[in-house]
């Protein structure tokens, strides 16, 4: 089980991964920060990046704020960092 701390930036031209170069995570994202749908957003973004069910994730954190915490049981820390890192930039 791994937990992904990111920051979210809502109201981007298209959704997008930015991996810094000390491991911070940022994710650009289309939705708006209304009505819980930056977090809709997030969530299905993440899924398709990583290649597991959306089911599967879970907002643990941040439903109001931009730094979040997201449960991703499927894959270990490993595996997660893997996925990230070869994300098309």
């Amino acid at each position: 089980m791994a937990t992904l701390h990111l920051k979210a930036k809502p109201n981007a031209r298209q959704n997008a991964l930015e991996l810094a170069a000390d491991g911070a995570l940022t994710v650009r994202l289309h939705a708006p920060a209304q009505d819980g749908k930056a977090n809709d957003c997030l969530l299905r973004f993440l899924a398709a990046v990583l290649g597991v069910p959306r089911s599967r994730l879970t907002l643990l954190s941040g439903h109001t704020a931009p730094f979040k915490k997201v449960d991703v049981p499927d894959l270990s820390e490993a595996e997660l960092r893997a996925a990230l890192v070869v994300y098309p930039k």
